[in-house]
């Protein structure tokens, strides 16, 4: 990847230093050009699950890269000692990349690990990047706000630290937002039926992105009622995202990542729609 030379007031990639880089939803090409400078300087390259492997292979031949990724139920590596691991690096005089997928602070642990190493002495920065929420929504052709629509937008994890989903239902079911849900396809169903028992009509608009922004982009709508099943039956896995609202409903005319998909292949379920992407 060739970089634009900009001149900014901030230093170059620097000894004994972790930079926490988001790396973006996935399509490479949404790495920000301060994460691309940084991983191309690296001693060291962290990685998670999600990261595109063109974003790793920025780094330089000679830097270290080792491979955290997280996924349910199979860790490759506790958070504690990706934590540990982070601040051995550091004191031993590398520049490390520690590379997230989205925004390391968003749903990325970021805070934590920037805790740790805070507390050890460690020089950090942080690279935001472009978030899931942000990144996939805008593939899948649905807008977070509209004036129309919504004119909030709310975060939330379907995957709490305890494994309960006990999460603010009545705030999460308000009229006039976008909900956006991280992390919640394994607890879909719940998610769908507390929304509906907390306020919002079972016809509300929802819609599941898989693997948002890449080539295996596939997008499920229907409305709070039938998503959970229409998802099940989609064969929707992680990594997915959920997104819940009015502004669902414009997807059918604003979806422009689409690839031209084989009906017979990929038989849409009725009442669903699934569109795999990208032509572009």
């Amino acid at each position: 990847m060739s970089l634009p030379s900009i001149k900014v007031a901030r230093p170059g990639p620097q000894a004994g230093h972790v930079y926490l880089v988001g790396a973006g939803p996935g399509d490479p090409e949404l790495l920000t050009l301060r994460g691309a400078r940084l991983v191309q300087g690296a001693d060291v390259v962290v990685y998670d699950n999600l990261v595109s492997p063109a974003i790793v292979g920025l780094a330089p031949e000679s830097a270290e890269r080792i491979y955290v990724g997280k996924k349910a139920a199979d860790h490759t590596l506790p958070q504690d000692e990706i934590n540990r691991l982070l601040v051995r690096l550091a004191g031993e005089g590398k520049r490390v990349v520690r590379l997230k997928g989205g925004d390391p602070f968003i749903f990325g642990r970021g805070g934590e690990e920037m805790e740790v190493l805070v507390e050890a002495g460690v020089t950090v920065e942080v690279v935001p990047g472009v978030t899931a929420a942000a990144g996939i929504a805008a593939y899948a052709g649905i807008p977070l706000t509209h004036r129309d629509h919504a004119q909030s937008v709310v975060f939330t994890t379907g995957f709490l630290k305890d494994g309960a989903l006990d999460l603010d239902w009545p705030m999460l079911a308000r009229p006039g937002q976008t909900l956006v849900i991280y992390m919640g396809i394994s607890r879909l169903a719940e998610i769908c039926d507390q929304l509906v028992a907390h306020g919002l009509s079972a016809t509300t608009p929802a819609g599941v992105v898989e693997r948002g922004t890449t080539a295996a982009q596939r997008v499920v709508t229907a409305d709070l009622a039938t998503l959970a099943e229409r998802v099940k039956g989609a064969g929707i896995r992680p990594p997915a995202l959920t997104v819940v609202g009015g502004v669902v409903g414009l997807y059918p005319r604003l979806a422009w990542f689409a690839a031209e998909a084989d009906e017979a292949a990929h038989p849409p379920h009725a009442g669903c729609t699934v569109v795999h992407g990208p032509a572009r």
